[in-house]
C-alpha cells in the first residue's frame, strides 16, 4: 500500500529518507543473509491497485512492452491508450528460499515502515519518523540504522522454522 502523504513537508522529508532507508534495508538484509540458511534474490515487480483486474493488467503490460520498440507516432498513440488505464508503480521484492520454503518481502513496504510512524496501521495519512532527521534537516544516521536493523531482524525472526 502506498503511503498517503498529505502535506509538502512530509513529502520533502520522505524524499530525504527513502534512499538512505532503502540502502540501509538492503545492507542489513545482506548481513542477515550472511548468517542465515535462507538464500535471497531480488526482483523488480509491478505493483497494482487491489481492484485492478487481471485482464487490465495484461492490457497495460502489453502496451508498455509495445512502447519499448515503438516509433514516436506509435508511442503517442500508446500513451493515449495508457492514459485511461490504471498505472502500476514499480516495486522491489526480496525472494527468500530455504529448501522448499519461499517467502517474499516487499522492500518498499519495509522502507515505509522505517520512514513513517505507525505505517500500515490503517488507511490514514502517514507521518515521518522525525527521529530520523537531525536538527539541521539532514538524515540522522544512527537512529536510521538502529530502526532499519531492528525491522530487518524482525523479518528474519518471523521466517518459518
Amino acid at each position: 500500500m502506498l503511503p498517503r502523504i498529505t502535506n509538502s513537508q512530509t513529502w520533502q522529508q520522505a524524499e530525504l529518507l527513502m534512499q538512505p532507508a532503502f540502502i540501509r534495508v538492503v545492507d542489513n538484509i545482506r548481513k542477515q543473509l550472511d548468517e542465515s540458511a535462507w538464500k535471497g534474490t531480488y526482483k523488480d515487480v509491478l505493483v497494482w491497485a487491489a481492484e485492478t483486474s487481471d485482464e487490465t493488467k495484461a492490457i497495460v503490460t502489453q502496451l508498455l512492452q509495445e512502447m519499448e520498440g515503438a516509433t514516436p507516432e506509435q508511442s503517442d498513440l500508446i500513451r493515449q491508450s495508457l492514459a485511461n488505464l490504471p498505472t502500476p508503480h514499480p516495486g522491489y521484492h526480496l525472494c527468500l528460499q530455504r529448501q522448499d520454503q519461499h517467502v517474499t518481502v516487499d522492500l518498499w513496504e519495509l522502507c515505509y515502515q522505517v520512514c513513517f510512524l505507525d505505517y500500515g496501521t490503517g488507511d490514514k495519512s502517514v507521518n515521518i519518523d522525525t527521529d530520523l532527521i537531525d536538527e539541521t534537516g539532514d538524515v540522522n544516521w544512527l537512529p536510521l540504522e538502529a530502526k532499519t536493523k531492528e525491522l530487518v531482524e524482525q523479518v528474519f525472526a518471523s521466517l518459518p522454522e
